[in-house]
């Protein structure tokens, strides 16, 4: 019956079309030159002469006159369309106007008697004619309180809740912001922003199952990128100091409310700096980030978090302790195994080092660091590309991970610049690819001759933009942050 119901009403809709034809209008004109916007309405207008164009999104026709409200990128106005004003051919073209077109109006500002800031139209302009219906939007005094609240509409039909739930427009306003300010942060403290190649020939830079495909004309299989840092520390060998790339990146994994296998990732290196160095300066951005967006405590899923304060630095085996009440060799295989089996967490003997240490900070730690914190100094094993701690104990690194809401925000090293040292833990991971490990990745010759050839100490660091997002939008949805995410097709 609803379907049905459509039909109708499309077929309602190319009847009103073909006579907007009838008319000798042009129901698709190529422009309507506008000199406000809907925001710019204000009391300062009245009398004045405005032209304004948008989307119709309530009608309410009452034989001679009408009134409408029209929705733009800045907002909503009320229109006031009399027949006596604007002639009786241009009301009869307007008779023929449904919610969702779009139209444009040259008229005059006044305030009804109920001190509503309307625009009296003395010209209406059809500029494209809805075919297909928006969802039912209604309107209480002056507010909507009927909207798109299917997440799967939404998801896959963006437009429409961009149409029906100004908030998801404005979210993706601030999305753009927050790029805004990092791009000003990176380019103000001398960065260079580069692009590197999508299509790889050896995917590397981060432990993660590649989406795999073909170059007919070169014969020869490729990767969709994991992660752009073999490429950017190839720059800086070249001669860059300071580089970054805003980057798609692809991993063919999971999907859940942090994860999406398409994705945006800011990665940025820098000569003759380290970890402690970075640490301070992702700070910074950060609270620069937060500045611009007019935010000093984040309100983020029910938690207030102060971004404003100095960011807490901890060890990796100082938080399991912390918050297992256990003290263990993270770089002992079974004592980390028998700490998982206490914890009653589900891992196997076979299960590698990184695996188990992860399901102990993803289920016990991870969770509870609310406020921004560094996890630092991971095991070598699950950091190939880092260097080890300058002081105290060789199998660990100079690693930090960035935690803020129970959410991985950032991730940096001390690169490893040792052409030895980096061939070895690059044979590392060859072994564990060739054992079965989906995520390893294989040994990059090309990479290798580069730092052979000399890399400066180098320190960078990885960002994930969309969970960024995630945090100043509270939304616990990655689906949320990003415009079209990654769906599965209905059948």
């Amino acid at each position: 019956m609803e379907n049905k119901s459509l039909k109708q009403i499309i077929a309602n809709r190319l009847e009103k079309l073909e006579k907007i034809r009838e008319l000798g209008v042009n129901p698709y004109p190529y422009e309507f030159n506008t000199t406000h916007t809907t925001s710019d309405i204000t009391k300062k207008n009245l009398n004045k002469k405005v032209s304004v164009a948008g989307r119709v999104m309530s009608l309410r026709k009452m034989g001679k006159a009408a009134f409408a409200n029209i929705q733009d990128e800045q907002g909503r106005v009320q229109l006031y369309i009399a027949k006596d004003d604007v002639g009786e051919d241009n009301y009869n073209l307007f008779k023929l106007v449904d919610i969702g077109d779009f139209i444009g109006i040259d008229g005059t500002v006044f305030v009804t008697k109920t001190d509503a800031l309307t625009v009296k139209a003395q010209q209406v302009t059809v500029l494209s004619k809805n075919l297909r219906p928006i969802p039912d939007v209604k309107e209480k005094d002056g507010e909507k309180y009927n909207s798109v609240s299917d997440k799967e509409l939404r998801y896959r039909k963006r437009y429409l809740d961009m149409i029906i739930n100004p908030e998801t427009k404005d979210n993706y306003i601030k999305r753009f912001k927050i790029i805004n300010s990092i791009r000003e942060f990176l380019n103000k403290n001398g960065y260079i922003e580069v692009e590197t190649p999508v299509l790889q020939p050896i995917y590397g830079g981060a432990n993660a199952k590649p989406f795999k495909t073909f170059h007919n004309a070169l014969d020869q299989e490729f990767f969709l990128r994991i992660a752009t840092e073999l490429y950017l520390k190839q720059l800086i060998v070249g001669g860059f100091e300071k580089v970054y790339e805003m980057s798609k990146d692809f991993r063919n994994e999971g999907i859940d409310r942090s994860h999406n296998p398409e994705f945006t990732m800011l990665e940025f290196y820098q000569a003759y700096a380290d970890y402690n160095f970075m640490m301070d300066f992702v700070e910074d951005m950060f609270k620069k980030v937060a500045k611009d967006l007019g935010v000093k405590n984040i309100s983020w899923d029910g938690n207030d978090i102060n971004i404003s304060k100095k960011f807490a630095r901890k060890t990796m085996d100082e938080l399991i302790k912390e918050h297992t009440g256990h003290s263990i060799d993270l770089t002992d295989s079974k004592a980390v195994f028998d700490l998982c089996k206490t914890l009653d967490l589900k891992v196997k003997k076979s299960d590698s080092l990184a695996k188990m240490i992860d399901e102990i900070m993803r289920r016990k730690v991870e969770p509870n660091l609310i406020n921004p914190t560094y996890v630092m100094n991971h095991p070598v094993e699950i950091s190939p590309l880092a260097k080890v701690n300058r002081d105290g104990d060789k199998n660990f690194t100079e690693r930090f991970e960035l935690f803020i809401a129970g959410m991985e925000f950032a991730n940096g090293f001390s690169e490893l610049n040792d052409p030895i040292d980096q061939r070895k833990r690059f044979e590392d991971q060859s072994a564990k690819k060739d054992g079965g490990d989906e995520e390893a990745f294989p040994v990059d010759e090309n990479f290798l001759e580069a730092i052979e050839t000399g890399m400066p100490p180098t320190a960078g660091v990885g960002i994930g933009i969309d969970r960024l997002v995630m945090l100043f939008i509270d939304t616990r949805w990655i689906r949320d942050a990003i415009i079209f995410p990654t769906l599965k097709s209905l059948k």
